[in-house]
């Protein structure tokens, strides 16, 4: 490939860039961060240049909650400083010399030519089938296979695809939760992308609700999109059809009751007309949704291998029978038998002409 030269026929003005920021900051910065810093540095070189956080937001078509959250990683960075008035409205930014900072350079580090790079680590190759049972490793990966992974386009396009969709920068923790999906599970950039806009669309934006996510479709063999497309309609089926019988509006599942969900209808697989007449007799019997109440119903139906709404009748009309069989019971809970003393003739009293009587013979 040919080299290529940059150059100019003169510029009017220039706005100077530290390297370090070039080097050591720029590369793990989501992009829309850079040109607001880069924004800023050509703020400092213009005298009298009118600056506020609406005008950025016009000027990047953002909101001003994204212009902040840009400031706010630049002085995590500790490349700003935020000054706040005491009713905390923004009232300056300090930029801050990078080279001050402790452990850098004194000299900005000369570029690595590609004769001089590091020799490729080794790893396993996309071909390799995905494991049958996922064990999440991936603190596994050096920083040496990071960089080299990242140097993959379609990893370049997955992880620009997960910082737009959260809105923010990734860390180092996340490119490698990533990156295990692509490198350990063997899923395709069209599955993670999926994965991801299928659980933001649904309000999860943590990486480790995706995760688990991730590790589900690999034990269940979900290699495309079209499968999790599948897998995904059945699931959201089976949950609005639990917050229906439940009578549940206006807010979400949690984890644990979708847990509850997925042990009924795949580690049971139940129909959704048995979960659903366990949750009306759950209601009926608690006035409530309580899914723990409705496990419990629908683990005796599993233990007692009922498959159809007709085997739950069946076994109802078997305990009717086995609950009328028993001897009654007393409040104090002692059973009452036939014995020589209840089977006389139990003798009535008169009570009041009984005390009369008491009384007639005391005077």
């Amino acid at each position: 490939m040919a080299k290529i030269k940059l150059h100019s026929n003169g510029l009017a003005s220039f706005t100077s860039v530290p390297n370090i920021f070039i080097d050591k900051y720029m590369t793990n910065a989501n992009g829309e961060y850079i040109k607001i810093y880069l924004y800023l540095l050509r703020c400092m070189e213009s005298e009298n240049t009118s600056f506020s956080i609406p005008h950025l937001a016009d000027v990047f078509e953002h909101t001003e909650t994204d212009i902040l959250r840009a400031l706010h990683y630049w002085e995590k960075q500790e490349l700003i400083h935020l000054d706040f008035d005491s009713q905390q409205n923004l009232s300056g930014i300090q930029l801050t010399n990078p080279y001050d900072m402790p452990n850098a350079p004194q000299e900005p580090p000369a570029l690595q030519t590609r004769e001089e790079a590091p020799v490729p680590v080794t790893y396993a190759s996309r071909e390799e089938e995905a494991p049958s049972s996922a064990v999440l490793d991936k603190d596994n990966y050096t920083a040496e296979q990071v960089e080299q992974f990242q140097d993959d386009e379609s990893v370049q396009e997955i992880l620009f695809i997960t910082e737009n969709y959260l809105g923010r920068t990734l860390n180092a923790s996340d490119v490698r939760t990533i990156l295990y999906w692509y490198d350990g599970l063997k899923f395709s950039p069209d599955l993670i992308e999926y994965l991801i806009e299928t659980c933001i669309s649904n309000g999860h934006t943590s990486l480790r609700y995706m995760e688990k996510i991730a590790l589900s479709w690999a034990q269940n063999h979900i290699t495309s999109v079209s499968q999790a497309r599948t897998e995904h309609a059945m699931h959201s089926q089976s949950v609005y059809a639990v917050m229906k019988a439940f009578g549940i509006n206006g807010r979400s599942l949690i984890s644990r009751e979708i847990d509850f969900v997925k042990k009924w209808t795949k580690e049971f697989s139940f129909p959704m007309d048995i979960i659903e007449e366990a949750c009306r007799r759950t209601i009926t019997s608690t006035g409530k949704a309580s899914f723990e109440y409705a496990d419990t119903i629908l683990t005796n139906w599993h233990k007692n291998h009922v498959h159809t709404l007709d085997d739950v009748v069946k076994l109802d009309t078997v305990h009717k029978a086995r609950a009328a069989a028993k001897p009654p019971e007393t409040a104090k809970g002692i059973t009452v038998s036939g014995s020589r003393f209840h089977n006389c003739p139990q003798r009535t009293y008169n009570y009041g002409e009984l005390e009369k009587k008491f009384l007639k013979a005391t005077h």
